[in-house]
């Protein structure tokens, strides 16, 4: 028995947070986030650093303050008068801290009750633990205190309480944390919020990508109008769909005209056939009728060869080297070549080129485009009434770029149609009568946009001109200079393929 074939599940958008949490917006912002944390705190840090040092660069001056005056004492009335100064100053309200021991370490006066073993033998300053008399000996208190040996093996300690610095540290502290608390909040809001916005126009996007995926070709991604990467990214996107729009449309309408304008060559070519066996009875006619088989197969492979090159140039795949061309060299030797064809139509052909004209290029596929738009003018050229029969090919400077015109002053293109001709098998209806498949101003469209340039249709008053409008080169090339185009002087042949 033969098992159902399993349909593929729908794709199933994944539950917001994880997918949230993967955007590169909240890594971003997460990122950022730390980095500011970093910075607040070591900013707290150098602001809690400096504040420390300048309330000790204080105390250190209150210090030294209460040891001149005491000095000051001691100097007026000994021993005794400066136990009398410590006794006065240790009963008044405040941070700093007296104490007299006599050489056995009894107690005189000061109002310290307990500190740390040895405080007193090393005499300089220190940073130690104490416990006041008034308070309870169970409480822990920090000061900066310097130890001096008086006469008689007495030693006196001067101090002063930090406990204020303390209290800046605490308020620091605090500080920090409700602003690294208020910053990691505000961060993760932002956060949530820049990424939610983003993922929720990701999603826009992937949703209208699966629709154009699914065969909604017209659909394109929204535009939100605010300019940033998200919409040029949206705009390129579309802007690529519009050119595979285009592509696809273009690929439907050869597929079309081929099948419409390639059914008429091959019926012919095998009602030809099929008369040659029918009819022919001689060797001679059964070669006449092959030949001209043969001529009309050679007319279809050169419609497939050009569709083939216009295919190649439109998508630039087009590996030739550019080389340095002269447009004197080009142009003159066309002319030369075409002139005997102007004369059999009755034309005059005209050639004017400005000299020092020089372009980078293909030199094969330019000589083609020109000679395309040369031939078509000939055919197509001859004048009503009394215009002058003349085909003008000129080249000249104009700006940055050279324009190189053909003009003729034949029935001409309306100019509604002038856009239109330029697309492959397009003829118009005057112009069906003579030989041609519509691809010459196609292929000659296709080599000036591979060069960066353009092919521009307009009245000629009367007639048609065509202009090639390609970018110049920086410099001139000297005919004999290697590696140009010196080593070639005639064009290609004409392809044969006309657009009216």
């Amino acid at each position: 028995m033969t098992r159902p074939a399993e349909t593929p599940a729908p794709a199933v958008r994944q539950s917001f947070l994880p997918n949230l949490v993967r955007t590169t917006a909240f890594k971003l912002t997460a990122f950022y986030l730390v980095v500011f944390a970093v910075f607040a705190i070591a900013i707290l840090g150098y602001v809690a650093w400096n504040a420390r040092s300048l309330l000790d660069a204080q105390i250190r001056s209150t210090i030294d303050a209460e040891i001149q005056g005491l000095a000051e004492q001691q100097r007026i009335g000994g021993i005794r008068r400066l136990v009398q100064a410590i006794e006065r100053r240790s009963r008044g309200p405040g941070a700093s801290l007296y104490l007299v021991v006599t050489p056995l370490g009894e107690r005189v006066a000061g109002n310290i009750e307990a500190l740390p073993p040895g405080t007193l033998d090393q005499p300089g300053e220190s940073e130690i633990e104490y416990a006041r008399s008034s308070d309870a000996l169970d409480r822990i208190n920090h000061a900066i205190v310097r130890v001096f040996m008086l006469p008689a093996g007495f030693r006196l300690l001067v101090g002063r309480d930090v406990e204020e610095r303390e209290r800046l540290r605490v308020v620091i502290l605090r500080a920090a944390g409700w602003s690294l608390l208020l910053v990691i909040v505000l961060g993760c809001f932002g956060g949530w919020f820049v990424a939610r916005r983003v993922l929720n126009r990701i999603d826009g996007m992937t949703d209208s990508a699966r629709a154009i995926m699914e065969g909604d070709l017209k659909g394109r991604l929204a535009v939100a109008g605010t300019g940033d990467e998200l919409d040029r990214l949206a705009l390129n996107l579309n802007a690529m769909m519009d050119r595979i729009g285009e592509l696809m449309s273009g690929m439907q309408q050869v597929s079309d005209n081929i099948a419409h304008d390639l059914k008429t060559p091959l019926t012919r070519l095998r009602n030809r056939a099929e008369e040659a066996l029918r009819t022919a009875d001689t060797p001679e006619e059964l070669r006449t009728a092959l030949e001209g088989t043969i001529d009309e197969a050679d007319g279809l492979i050169r419609v497939f060869n050009a569709l083939l090159m216009i295919a190649r140039l439109e998508t630039r795949q087009i590996s030739d080297s550019m080389v340095r061309l002269d447009l004197a060299e080009l142009v003159d030797g066309l002319g030369e070549l075409y002139e005997p064809l102007a004369e059999e139509a009755g034309l005059a052909l005209s050639v004017t080129v400005e000299p020092g004209l020089a372009l980078d290029g293909n030199r094969e596929l330019i000589g083609q485009a020109l000679a395309n738009l040369v031939d078509n003018a000939i055919k197509y050229g001859r004048p009503e009434g009394d215009a002058p029969a003349v085909v003008a090919v000129s080249a000249r400077r104009d700006g940055p770029d050279v324009e190189i015109a053909v003009g003729d002053h034949g029935a001409g293109i309306p100019e509604a149609d002038r856009d239109r001709v330029l697309e492959r098998f397009i003829r118009l209806d005057k112009s069906r009568s003579k030989p041609g498949f519509g691809l010459g101003l196609a292929l000659a469209s296709a080599v000036a946009h591979l060069h960066g340039g353009a092919i521009r249709l307009s009245d000629n008053a009367p007639g048609l001109r065509v202009a090639m409008r390609l970018p110049a080169a920086a410099a001139p090339v000297d005919r004999g200079e290697p590696g140009t185009s010196a080593g070639s002087t005639s064009p290609p042949e004409p392809a044969g393929f006309h657009s009216a």
